[in-house]
């Protein structure tokens, strides 16, 4: 049975994201889904932009946090305020229309149809990154391919940040105690529900580059993903 929209709840993270935020907001809301930002205190007034959004429809809530605290704990908070509003399904996606908004229903219809996390992925059959230079390509792909090594992922695209949980599988999976505070967290959540034996499915998706603001990928997030996927692959190997 299709899921009433206002049930799905869209985690948006932001810090200075003004430039984007009223479209993807508006691209988002035309689905009848609801849309949490959760801003952490920008500097440009993000979150003051928000807080007019959602003055305007009731599809639309602001989760305020205090300072820049990172991409993993801002969806933990926004999940369990989405929850707690109510949300069944509940999806990831960047504020900077690197992720393509009409993909969006196409997640909720893979949870719909029972998988546990849809991932909306780049490396799979129809997907892709068609912005990208080679060298930009061969980092990610070899990222996902050391994690799918490491971990032991049955999934292409483990990094990849567009996606749709449903609400019972997200509460077993625990963000609110993830270590990771950048895109490993993407990471760390796919290897949980992988343990956990959760149905998986791979939705392919075309990543386009943002054209407005600044983009929050930086050597620190990379170095932090690589030291992680690597202890815990070795906690994984030496514990067989």
């Amino acid at each position: 049975m299709p899921t009433d929209p206002s049930s799905v709840a869209v985690v948006i993270p932001t810090y200075n994201e003004r430039e984007n935020l009223s479209s993807i907001v508006n691209s988002v809301t035309r689905f009848g889904y609801r849309v949490l930002v959760v801003d952490d205190n920008s500097p440009d007034g993000t979150g003051d932009l928000a807080d007019g959004l959602a003055h305007e429809s009731e599809l639309v809530r602001v989760l305020h946090r205090t300072s820049k605290q990172g991409l993993g704990p801002a969806y933990a908070d926004g999940f369990r305020q989405a929850i707690g509003a109510g949300a069944e399904i509940l999806c990831e996606m960047d504020a900077d229309f690197s992720h393509d908004p009409a993909t969006l229903p196409r997640l909720v219809a893979a949870v719909e149809r029972g998988a546990d996390l849809a991932i909306g992925s780049r490396y799979v059959e129809g997907g892709g990154v068609p912005d990208w230079p080679f060298h930009r390509r061969m980092l990610s792909k070899g990222g996902n391919t050391y994690a799918k090594l490491m971990l032991q992922l049955p999934v292409n695209d483990a990094t990849g940040g567009f996606r749709a949980f449903r609400k019972e599988a997200l509460t077993r999976l625990h963000p609110e105690t993830c270590l990771a505070s950048g895109y490993a967290f993407q990471v760390e959540m796919t290897w949980r529900a992988v343990r956990e034996g959760m149905r998986i499915e791979e939705v392919p998706i075309t990543f386009r580059d943002r054209t407005a603001g600044k983009s929050k990928m930086g050597l620190p997030i990379v170095l932090e993903a690589m030291w992680l996927v690597t202890k815990w692959g070795v906690t994984r190997r030496d514990r067989r």
